[in-house]
């Protein structure tokens, strides 16, 4: 007969009241003791898994990424066609590849911007 794992040790911390409230929601959410819940962050974060947060954060991160993609080309194309030029579908070609080499990088800044404008 195997031994079952016995949990031993115990790991505390300090929270405000509010962040108290935030843990028990998320629990709660998860149809989990707090202890339980804490528990399972804890391990997959000490495991690699991405938490909630990452995923939510990365998830993000692609959309702006598309969407800063999306209105560089649409910007090139409305330009083009305000001052009455055709756009060739070799340009066209070229706006797609241009706006997808930053994107990631131009929705980072954005979404960055938009973080420090919340803190302050």
């Amino acid at each position: 007969m195997v031994k079952p794992n016995l949990r031993t040790k115990s790991i505390g911390t300090k929270v405000s009241e509010d962040e108290f409230a935030r843990l028990e929601q998320a629990a709660q959410k998860a149809s989990k003791t707090l202890g339980e819940w804490c528990r399972e962050v804890m391990l997959g974060s000490a495991n690699g898994q991405p938490t909630n947060a990452a995923a939510v954060n990365a998830g993000a991160e692609a959309l702006m990424a598309e969407v800063v993609a999306l209105r560089a080309i649409l910007l090139n194309v409305l330009f083009k066609q305000a001052n009455g030029e055709r756009l060739t579908s070799e340009e066209m070609q070229r706006l797609i590849e241009r706006a997808d080499s930053d994107k990631l990088k131009k929705a980072r800044e954005r979404l960055e911007q938009t973080a420090h404008s919340k803190q302050s």
